[in-house]
């Protein structure tokens, strides 16, 4: 397939078949942020409900910003991976500081932000601003190994980025991208999983009795009251030395704070 070929049976496929997100409607740095945020690692369908609630609470930088965390995490409940709530207050903070209140375009300065790397600093940059450098997410990454690389096994993402480099048109970049995440998240269904040819490759592990979901739980517990770790104990039903390990943790990353004996979100 040429590469003519390919971006005409992208955009295509796209014209038919496109995804309608509230994400896609705007081009607002701040929202496109909380977007890309919320899909790592989170399924557009559980995105799709909380971001409106999410950007409604809190519109702008300088909204999340100034509103305590309780309330952020409480907006953010469902969602899971809950440092990512923390990571755009603390990005809203440094914006608000450093920045003057507007995001800077260029993916190296995102990329320093807290919980931003390679994907999302280049998403936001070309869905925010139009400066569509190359970039690869798992659906993207499925495009390109079934139509390039299909009967190579153990496939570098550096020769992805090589290729999507070599093919991404001139025109229309926004939509080039959105364009390969709705067909590498939708065409791939019936078929074997073309990202286990990928170097970087892993199963996601399961939710239910991970750490993941003991952090979940603490959280949740803490959003409703105060707690000594005893009472943690009691209501997790969880063993006491690693109850201890993941609120150390939490602790250090500042999601939760004990006072008096107390936890509470901090």
């Amino acid at each position: 397939m040429t590469t003519s070929q390919f971006q005409k049976h992208i955009f295509d496929w796209y014209k038919k078949h496109r995804r309608d997100f509230p994400w896609r409607r705007t081009r607002d740095p701040y929202k496109i942020l909380v977007s890309e945020i919320m899909l790592q690692q989170t399924q557009t369908s559980r995105v799709k409900e909380k971001y409106p609630l999410f950007v409604a609470t809190f519109p702008t930088f300088k909204a999340l910003a100034h509103a305590p965390l309780k309330k952020v995490l409480k907006t953010w409940q469902g969602m899971g991976y809950n440092r990512r709530a923390l990571h755009i207050r603390r990005i809203s903070e440094i914006v608000e500081k450093e920045w003057q209140g507007k995001l800077p375009s260029d993916p190296k300065s995102l990329e320093a932000l807290p919980g931003i790397g390679h994907y999302t600093s280049r998403a936001v940059a070309c869905f925010a601003f139009s400066r569509c450098e190359p970039f690869l997410d798992t659906n993207i990454r499925r495009v390109f190994i079934h139509f390039f690389f299909p009967r190579k096994k153990k496939v570098q993402d550096e020769e992805i980025l090589k290729k999507i480099t070599q093919v991404q048109p001139e025109r229309n970049l926004r939509e080039w991208y959105s364009a390969l995440m709705d067909y590498g998240a939708t065409q791939f269904s019936k078929t074997p999983n073309p990202n286990k040819k990928s170097v970087g490759w892993r199963r996601q592990t399961k939710f239910e009795g991970s750490k993941r979901e003991i952090r979940s739980h603490i959280i949740k517990e803490l959003l409703k009251t105060k707690l000594t770790s005893s009472q943690l104990q009691v209501r997790l039903q969880k063993d006491k030395t690693i109850l201890k390990d993941i609120l150390s943790e939490l602790e250090k990353e500042r999601l939760i704070k004990k006072r008096n004996s107390l936890w509470e979100i901090a």
